[in-house]
């Protein structure tokens, strides 16, 4: 929500009776479908049933798998519970699909990083100096928290020379 002022579709705000009568049911067959739980209510302190939009929507649905396709309680709850599930996976696989697009950027920046160290080696190769050492200086990274950043650093002292 941006806004205080938005309310969620899973923001329980309505009383039973509310409810029922946007549902287009009787309060008791809410009672009912939430004992064999078909639709789950949130609850107030004192155990009121309060019922969000998404709630009502589930009952619609459920009086439409009812009466218009024939189907049985038991049957709802199967349909319902397997798109819970199909909800949850599609989720799963949208953060997955934002993960892996990071873990490609961060590759693509490691990749750079170590095609920019093979050119320091091959420079400092070809001009006859001793070879510069690349430090790795953390940087911060909004994701991983430290990032390699490359930097020409003092080149290794030879053997018998002091540091």
């Amino acid at each position: 929500m941006t806004s205080p002022f938005e309310m969620s579709d899973d923001l329980p705000v309505y009383v039973i009776s509310v409810a029922a009568q946007l549902a287009g049911m009787h309060p008791q067959t809410l009672r009912a479908y939430d004992r064999i739980g078909l639709v789950s209510p949130g609850r107030t302190a004192k155990r009121g049933r309060r019922y969000s939009m998404r709630d009502i929507l589930a009952l619609r649905e459920i009086q439409r798998l009812s009466q218009e396709e024939g189907v049985n309680l038991s049957g709802i709850k199967l349909i319902l519970d397997q798109l819970r599930e199909l909800e949850q996976a599609r989720r799963l696989i949208a953060e997955l699909h934002a993960e892996v697009s990071q873990l490609r950027a961060e590759l693509e920046s490691t990749r750079a990083v170590a095609a920019r160290l093979a050119e320091l080696h091959r420079s400092g190769a070809n001009s006859g100096q001793p070879s510069p050492r690349a430090a790795l200086v953390p940087v911060r990274n909004a994701r991983m928290g430290w990032e390699p950043l490359v930097t020409p650093a003092s080149p290794r002292p030879q053997r018998g020379e002091q540091k």
